[in-house]
């Protein structure tokens, strides 16, 4: 079987090769590659955050069986397109890059990477936490832009210990787990949402919770890992703000259409907030005239929680193993379309 590689700045095709080889060293292989993340992904045609041109992906695919990619395109025009396709492994936490319709229409298996970047994003996600409850980021501009301001040290602008907070997380699949346990370890308590966690395991300090407004209502910082439904589209919005307590504290480094920006914004304009960390937003580049970017107590990052070579070197791990599964005849075990078995 040939296997193409579609790799790209991030998953490269060193890295991709590397983690192939390993469990398939006589590989056949084709390469293809983008320029991404310069510039940043975008929809393309009918799938999410993708880069790359299809009538250049289908000529890349002719004669392979399988595609090995990250962010590559596979739209219906792609996947009809290329007969011999019958394996997709996208090396993401979810194939939004991927018509899965069309795929199980083909009868073409599509893996996934669940997990490759959890590791990267929880940490990512203690340091946008720390950096919105003391401020880190707005202090150091000040320094290098020659303040030096002792007003801070007034006790009405200092920010709050975390193991004096109770930080409340909504999701606890593979990023939130690690971020509960990781602000357990503050010493502070910990509430998670999260009705369709299969595993509750964690420190003694974790308490799970029926409601999200029980866990809005009690805790001092909130921080986001879920993935976007109908059901949760702005679950952060102006009603549900309204219930946590003052001075509390939101973070968001999972979907961007999991807030309602504007009523962060107004709830940090009227002192209901203290401050807000993002490193997913409503719009990606954030325009400089957004409302956001002249609210105070907001700290941001570029979509980037995910990034590190571990994350890399572990979604190509975790994709070749499907990738080495499906030749050896053996079921892949992340498969997003399982029902193209039995076609």
């Amino acid at each position: 079987m040939r296997v193409l590689i579609a790799s790209d700045g991030f998953l490269t095709e060193d890295v991709m090769r590397e983690a192939l080889t390993a469990e398939i060293p006589d590989v056949d292989t084709a390469t293809i590659a983008s320029t991404w993340p310069v510039p940043p992904f975008h929809d393309v045609a009918e799938v999410k955050e993708a880069l790359g041109d299809e009538d250049e992906l289908i000529e890349a695919l002719s004669g392979c069986d399988i595609a090995f990619s990250h962010t590559f395109p596979f739209t219906e025009k792609v996947i009809a397109a290329s007969p011999d396709l019958k394996l997709i492994t996208i090396c993401r936490g979810g194939p939004v890059n991927v018509n899965i319709d069309a795929a199980t229409k083909h009868g073409v298996l599509v893996s996934y990477t669940p997990g490759r970047n959890a590791t990267a994003t929880a940490e990512h996600t203690v340091g946008m936490i720390l950096s919105a409850a003391r401020q880190i980021p707005q202090r150091h501009d000040e320094v290098v832009s020659g303040q030096w301001r002792s007003d801070y040290y007034i006790f009405d602008n200092v920010g709050p210990e975390i193991g004096s907070s109770t930080v409340g997380v909504v999701g606890y699949g593979a990023v939130g787990a690690k971020v509960a346990n990781i602000m357990a370890s503050f010493g502070g308590r910990v509430l998670v949402f999260d009705p369709w966690a299969k595993n509750r395991d964690g420190a003694p300090n974790i308490e799970f919770v029926d409601e999200l407004d029980e866990l809005l209502a009690g805790s001092d910082i909130v921080t986001l890992h879920a993935r976007v439904t109908a059901e949760n589209t702005h679950m952060i919005n102006a009603e549900t703000i309204a219930k946590m307590p003052q001075n509390s504290i939101i973070v968001n480094c999972a979907r961007g259409a999991l807030v309602d920006y504007d009523a962060v914004c107004d709830a940090i304009d009227s002192g209901h907030l203290f401050a807000a960390a993002f490193d997913c937003l409503p719009e990606e580049p954030l325009p400089a005239d957004h409302r956001l970017m002249s609210t105070p107590r907001v700290t941001f990052t570029p979509h980037l929680a995910g990034a590190s070579k571990e994350a890399s070197r572990l979604a190509a791990r975790i994709g070749s193993a499907d990738i080495a599964a499906y030749i050896r005849g053996d079921k892949p075990t992340h498969l997003a379309n399982p029902e193209v078995l039995s076609q």
